[in-house]
């Protein structure tokens, strides 16, 4: 469940933590997100009686860091929420994409899959290419997996075990 957790920064400025929970699985658009900051800084004008007017982000769940900025939601986390929702990948595989700089839209395009390390999916990549013979360990058993990795990861990303093209 994504949640961000706000202050209200004057308040919070004056030693009254007065926080809000939000749950973005509930809202659907940017839109509907300033609607409803708005709702809750109208709401706590009214019991404080003060000027309510700006926030801070004290707490974020599940939401990836990059969207996330000191005052508010990157508009852009929007296009992420509905590329997750619309996909048949898992959420940590767009989460992984992010930590990449990698668009929502382009993550299902440069996917390669979730792999132990550098190794496995170079190892992979070679079977899938067909340039090891089958039925033979030779020259399988004699390539430096590590170097090949190496030279591979070139043209690759990683994160969190889930790799993804990223010289396109």
């Amino acid at each position: 469940m994504a949640n961000i957790t706000l202050y209200e920064l004057s308040n919070y400025n004056n030693s009254k933590l007065i926080p809000r929970t939000f749950n973005l699985d509930a809202i659907d658009s940017r839109e509907e997100w300033l609607v409803a900051i708005h709702k809750w800084m109208q709401a706590l004008t009214d019991q404080t009686h003060e000027l309510c007017e700006e926030r801070i982000v004290c707490d974020h769940e599940d939401i990836p860091a990059s969207y996330v900025g000191e005052h508010d939601i990157d508009p852009h986390y929007w296009d992420y929420k509905q590329a997750v929702d619309g996909s048949y990948l898992d959420a940590s595989v767009f989460e992984a994409a992010a930590e990449l700089d990698i668009e929502p839209d382009m993550v299902e395009e440069l996917y390669q899959g979730e792999y132990d390390n550098d190794e496995d999916f170079a190892y992979q990549m070679t079977d899938e290419l067909g340039s090891a013979p089958e039925g033979y360990s030779w020259p399988t058993s004699c390539i430096d997996w590590t170097a090949a990795a190496c030279d591979l990861m070139m043209d690759y990303g990683e994160s969190g075990g889930h790799y993804f093209r990223t010289s396109y």
